[in-house]
């Protein structure tokens, strides 16, 4: 999709639906935590026929709400991915889609070669180019055994 191409999207939307994003088979719910949390994973927007996917910081959870992989950075990063690319693909999208990430390491000087590394190699799996507009913080993450959480844009033309 071009530029042009969401810009027009864009001026001719009326108004702007709105649902949440889900993939339980990836990663439950934030309202089934042990402490629940009020957030959704993801939402949905529709311009007219341009869809804006706005992913939650999303990490290395699985599909009961536990952390896997704990320890190990480069593991939980690759889950990360497992459950963003479960959410993408729960709407009709790819990483091809993905026009901006927001990735928080809990250690960022300790972590973020690893982190380039992984991220570079993924990218190069998924074929983008462009590469999305990213940046990266260090952060205390939600639970003290999260390594890595990333949130997610993507941008798409609505299926005919």
């Amino acid at each position: 999709m071009t530029q042009n191409e969401i810009i027009q999207a864009l001026s001719s939307a009326t108004s702007i639906a709105k649902s949440k994003i889900t993939n339980t088979a990836v990663l439950n719910e934030a309202y089934d935590y042990a402490k629940p949390s009020s957030f959704s994973r993801g939402l949905r927007l529709e311009f007219g026929n341009v869809v804006v996917l706005l992913i939650s910081g999303t990490a290395s959870i699985d599909e009961s709400g536990r952390t896997v992989h704990v320890g190990d950075f480069r593991a939980q990063l690759a889950r990360t991915y497992h459950n963003i690319t479960g959410l993408l693909a729960a709407e009709g999208a790819t990483w091809k889609d993905i026009v901006k990430t927001t990735c928080y390491l809990r250690d960022i000087e300790r972590d973020y070669e690893a982190f380039n590394e992984e991220r570079t190699r993924f990218f190069q799996e998924q074929g983008l180019d462009p590469l999305p507009a990213s940046v990266g913080i260090q952060a205390i993450l939600c639970r003290s055994d999260l390594l890595v959480e990333i949130e997610a844009m993507a941008v798409f033309l609505k299926a005919a």
